[in-house]
């Protein structure tokens, strides 16, 4: 059912990413244009690749690195999520257990080291991006959730992460929503961020380095060069042809179409949806309380996402994660107004008492999931190109630690990085079509159904816990 103020809520939203409209974002790049060589070519100007420029050249600062975008750095998805920086590298501790048992707790050393060094790269380069180690907190809205959270916590606490359960009284008293029934609170390992304005630090770090940097620059082939690898490109409004020669290449393209046909079996493009509020008056925010500033999740197999922005707006998304026949990508699917009304409806019935709240921004973009929900890797052309894909939300943190392994692979030697099973081993591929399609679109109908079901899984959802694969919303 649609709430009566949702329609006026929504009718003003500017159908662009909020973070992406403002006037702090960067003039673009000129394209590349002409033969262009390079030790290093790194395709992609989203986290990923701008980690692996950066961390190149503080390594070697010698070194010949040319980063290209085919749009400008950070405009994908590193530009439109919700901030969450967190320390997991496996999308999660439960999801790492599952899958990586022998190496978790090395696994969880690395993300926290992570986490740190963000933090100060952020300090060292002087990137206003609103870092902030707020920690997160899950909800329970559900009884049955309560069990899931006491749980977790038993599970974290292993591990040596610091975490607290709240009851109804306590979470209410960080977060006052009617819908909480009680709360995980895991203290720091979670920071949130402005994504575009840590896009663009990192753009402006690696370009203070001597990273030559290419935006609306598209590679459309790579190829074996001798010993290099040969980029073709079109650039520019008319799609003016050039090339790179580069010893190595990274790519980073993550859930766009891939320049490695291989990479077609493991990665699904699935569109995640948002929407940002204006600016929350002070009566509004004492309404809420949220004083802590912490991001915050539902625990549902749908699950939403929601912070606190520096200027008092509130940022909520998720839920929906939808997936289009045959890995379509394409800019005319982030506008979806049956996912916007059914998060505003979300958003009024977690915050009643915000039901005069309009929104400002309303968007989506893609992300790029595999089967295993945390990052893969890989080389190709005998070494020369290493790649890192599969991140399913949560690349803000992981991009770094990925680049790190990239250049490891690249180097081609044998380190504490490359010998990880997390690094060694692939995801289970994805069907073809249309097997691919309607096997996403009965697990989303059936992850549906457990949350409507008191999380009961059914044969269908049990079938692909036991195989190791599956869908995250």
């Amino acid at each position: 059912m649609t709430l009566p103020h949702t329609g006026r809520a929504l009718a003003d939203a500017a159908p662009v990413p909020y973070w992406l409209d403002r006037p702090e974002r960067p003039d673009p790049l000129p394209p590349l244009t002409g033969a262009q060589t390079a030790d290093l070519l790194v395709i992609g100007g989203g986290y990923g690749g701008l980690w692996a420029a950066l961390e190149a050249k503080r390594a070697e600062p010698d070194r010949d690195v040319l980063l290209v975008d085919a749009g400008t750095c950070g405009w994908a998805a590193s530009g439109r999520n919700g901030g969450f920086c967190a320390a997991s590298l496996t999308h999660g501790l439960a999801n790492g257990v599952d899958r990586f048992p022998g190496e978790i707790g090395e696994l969880e050393r690395l993300g926290r080291a992570n986490l740190d060094a963000i933090a100060d790269t952020v300090a060292e380069f002087d990137i206003d991006c609103d870092f902030e180690r707020t920690g997160e907190l899950a909800v329970a809205v559900e009884p049955y959730q309560l069990d899931g959270l006491a749980a977790a916590a038993e599970l974290a606490r292993r591990y040596d992460h610091r975490v607290r359960l709240l009851d109804t009284d306590e979470v209410r008293a960080e977060v006052n929503s009617p819908t909480y029934l009680g709360g995980l609170v895991d203290a720091d390992r979670v920071a949130m961020v402005d994504p575009a304005k840590l896009a663009w630090g990192l753009r402006r770090a690696c370009l203070d380095l001597g990273v030559r940097v290419h935006e609306h620059t598209r590679v459309t082939g790579l190829r074996a060069d001798g010993p290099a690898l040969h980029a073709a490109t079109v650039g520019g409004l008319d799609n003016a042809p050039g090339s790179v020669r580069a010893r190595r290449v990274v790519l980073a393209t993550n859930a766009f179409p891939p320049l490695l046909r291989r990479l077609r079996a493991y990665v699904v493009p699935v569109y995640d949806h948002v929407l940002m509020t204006e600016p929350l008056s002070p009566a509004q925010r004492d309404a809420i309380g949220w004083r802590n500033r912490q991001g915050l999740a539902d625990t549902g197999n749908q699950f939403h996402y929601y912070r606190i922005t520096r200027d008092g707006r509130i940022l909520f998304g998720g839920y929906d994660a939808v997936y289009h026949y045959g890995n379509r990508v394409a800019p005319k699917l982030e506008q979806r107004p049956a996912t916007f009304t059914a998060l505003a409806n979300h958003f009024f019935t977690t915050f009643p008492q915000l039901a005069d709240v309009r929104f400002s921004h309303r968007w989506g973009g893609v992300i790029d999931t595999c089967t295993r929900f945390c990052p893969f890797y890989g080389t190709a052309f005998g070494g020369r190109l290493a790649y890192a894909a599969g991140y399913t939300g949560l690349g803000v943190g992981a991009t770094r630690f990925s680049a790190r392994v990239l250049l490891d692979l690249l180097a081609g030697g044998d380190t504490p990085l490359t010998r990880l099973d997390l690094v060694r081993r692939k995801p289970l591929p994805f069907p073809p079509e249309p097997v691919r399609a309607v096997g996403i679109n009965l697990t989303r109908r059936s992850m549906a159904r457990a949350d409507a079901r008191e999380g009961r899984r059914d044969l269908w959802l049990r079938t692909l816990d036991r195989l190791g694969l599956g869908f995250d919303s």
